[in-house]
């Protein structure tokens, strides 16, 4: 698949869960012209037949390398980035949670679903397939929530973009990301406060905000229905180094902020 297409089923996808990502599009379009995406990421389990290192060869077989990797000791994360030769194609970011690393507690229940996905050939539809398990009961989603909010998130989501990402860069009416936040806010949308509502400086080369996830309420596997946190759009702006450089990796401390805007409110 071409990157032109993935992109364009991703993002269908994406706003079919995430409607305050289409309206602020539309805003920043209405204003600035073409939107560009500075990149997308995903979550998934590890030691799954859905684990990073299957699916990395699928970004990879659409023309990416990947460009650097992650550790997120705290979360118990681990992830990749990739990026493309052709600089217009947007950045993908691919992490994995380390269920070993959890609670027996929340391994067992997390292991109980994750043992339903079949084995199969997998292509670029597998980054907007949702769950290959049975959606969890509202109990054992707590259960995890309590340790993992990205475990917990996953089990109810699954596979699926999680964010887009408007290039601050490109903007055409302002290349303060903090105006651009204002915006956002102005439109009646939260944004994502942990560590300050911009993460990152200038001097680390890239600034980032977000809003907080869009909800949907969901049926649990319990048949008790509940409006839980699905995606977010972020907000990227990358500042050139000594050499003029612009910068086009990520930043560790940012990343692990930005996990947070699918903490329910």
């Amino acid at each position: 698949m071409q990157p032109a297409a993935f992109f364009q089923s991703l993002w269908r996808d994406y706003v079919s869960i995430t409607p305050q990502a289409q309206v602020i599009h539309d805003l920043f379009e209405a204003a600035d012209g073409e939107v560009i995406n500075d990149h997308v990421a995903f979550r998934t389990f590890a030691d799954t037949p859905l684990r990073l290192d299957v699916l990395e060869p699928i970004i990879l077989a659409m023309g990416y390398e990947r460009q650097d990797s992650y550790d997120f000791k705290a979360k118990k994360l681990r992830a990749h980035s990739f990026i493309h030769p052709d600089p217009t194609v947007p950045k993908v970011f691919c992490s994995e949670l380390l269920v070993d690393q959890l609670s027996d507690a929340s391994q067992q229940i997390i292991k109980k679903y994750t043992a339903e996905i079949q084995e199969a050939t997998l292509d670029p539809s597998v980054f907007w397939s949702g769950r290959h398990w049975s959606m969890p009961s509202w109990e054992e989603y707590n259960a995890v929530m309590a340790e993992s909010e990205y475990g917990a998130w996953l089990l109810a989501i699954g596979v699926r973009c999680n964010h887009f990402t408007v290039s601050v860069n490109h903007l055409t009416t302002t290349s303060d990301i903090r105006e651009v936040l204002n915006r956002v806010k102005t439109a009646g949308y939260a944004v994502n406060t942990v560590g300050g509502e911009v993460k990152g400086t200038p001097e680390a080369l890239l600034e980032q905000g977000s809003t907080m996830a869009d909800k949907q309420t969901f049926t649990f596997g319990c048949g008790q229905a509940h409006e839980i946190p699905t995606c977010f759009y972020e907000f990227a702006l990358r500042h050139a180094d000594n050499q003029g450089v612009v910068y086009q990796g990520f930043v560790e401390a940012n990343a692990d902020k930005i996990f947070e805007s699918t903490n329910a409110m």
